[in-house]
């Protein structure tokens, strides 16, 4: 069912965003507007189509349709078309008019939460070059792909994060990153942009994983005295699978040796997981570090809304879409195929 948009209505064609895209063909050699192209590429892509060839066929069986909003003065682009332009087209300036269209969304659909997480295109490493990895940022509530950004070769996630962080707008929003993205910089990053973060800690920060325990430790011996905190509990059953989670804040961050080192941080917690599948259980002990003094039901909501970029995004890039099956090794056709999907979860607010 569409959704309702307030009045004035937020301009959110496709249309409108992509028209200043440059397009990267020769001048009065071109068959097909890029505008078309683009169009068509991403209908298709909300539709369910996984490569170039599935997005010709998709414009070829829905041509009459097309043709209500689009010039098509050739037909539909075949499929080598398709691979050609997004090869061609410079990533970093699609991705900007792509984002400038997500974020007129956005208005429409204000984010209180951003997930940011990585994931490998497996297939599209060759002998010369290693498979593609990204890092994307997803909208846990509204099920939305906010953007992308390639990692390079010679790095990792910790340099690619800031660069997404810069495309996004995160103000108010609550930014929940793995331990990779426990990092000063990026915590710096979000808060000067006006966001929270909610970082996993692990070890590979040097005493902050230490501190955190200890200090969790002591104020509950002392049982909290004088100590700003909250806990917050929930058990699930169900499908042969009971969970109990326990969750514990504290609003007290003098415990940490390097607290001045990171960016506006109020608030050390922990999460603890007691999972029974198949009469089995399980523990597991989970802490983080956060600049948003909040009670610990929000933190409990951040942190299990955070798999929805695993569960939402990831999972079906990979069984919807097929994408670590996907074979598109040429780098800009494979990070500009990359960010059309999967689109469908946002189809039924978008109108060209």
């Amino acid at each position: 069912m569409p959704v309702s948009l307030p009045e004035p209505c937020v301009e959110i064609s496709i249309l409108h965003y992509f028209r200043k895209l440059k397009d990267p063909r020769r001048e009065g050699s071109c068959l097909h507007p890029l505008q078309d192209i683009i169009v068509i590429a991403l209908c298709a892509t909300i539709a369910g189509a996984q490569d170039w060839q599935e997005i010709a066929t998709f414009g070829e069986k829905r041509l009459d349709w097309l043709k209500r909003f689009l010039k098509l003065p050739n037909g539909i682009p075949s499929h080598d078309t398709f691979e050609r332009v997004f090869e061609r087209v410079n990533p970093q300036a699609f991705q900007k008019c792509f984002l400038n269209w997500v974020e007129a969304i956005r208005e429409v659909l204000p984010i209180k939460h951003i997930a940011i997480d990585g994931k490998t295109l497996r297939s599209s490493g060759t002998d010369k070059l290693k498979a593609l990895h990204l890092v994307s940022a997803w909208a846990t509530e509204q099920h939305l792909s906010l953007g992308q950004v390639a990692v390079d070769d010679k790095s990792n996630e910790i340099t690619a994060i800031p660069e997404l962080l810069e495309l996004l707008d995160i103000k108010g929003a609550i930014v929940t990153i793995d331990a990779m993205g426990c990092q000063r910089a990026i915590a710096q990053k979000i808060t000067e942009q006006k966001g929270h973060y909610v970082l996993t800690v692990k070890d590979n920060q040097e005493h902050l994983l230490t501190d955190i325990q200890r200090s969790l430790s002591e104020a509950s011996e002392q049982n909290f005295a004088g100590l700003e905190h909250d806990t917050y509990e929930t058990r699930e059953r169900g499908h042969g699978r009971e969970e109990y989670r326990s969750y514990l804040v504290l609003h007290q961050t003098s415990g940490l040796r390097n607290a001045a080192d990171w960016a506006k941080v109020t608030t050390i917690g922990m999460c603890y997981c007691e999972r029974t599948v198949n009469g089995v259980t399980s523990e597991e002990i989970r802490y983080f570090i956060s600049s948003k003094k909040a009670k610990a039901c929000t933190y409990a909501q951040a942190l299990r809304n955070h798999w929805g970029i695993e569960n939402s995004l990831h999972w079906q890039l990979d069984i919807t879409f097929d994408e670590d099956d996907n074979r598109v090794s040429r780098r800009h056709g494979a990070v500009n195929l990359a960010l059309l999907l999967p689109r469908h979860e946002i189809s039924s607010i978008t109108k060209l």
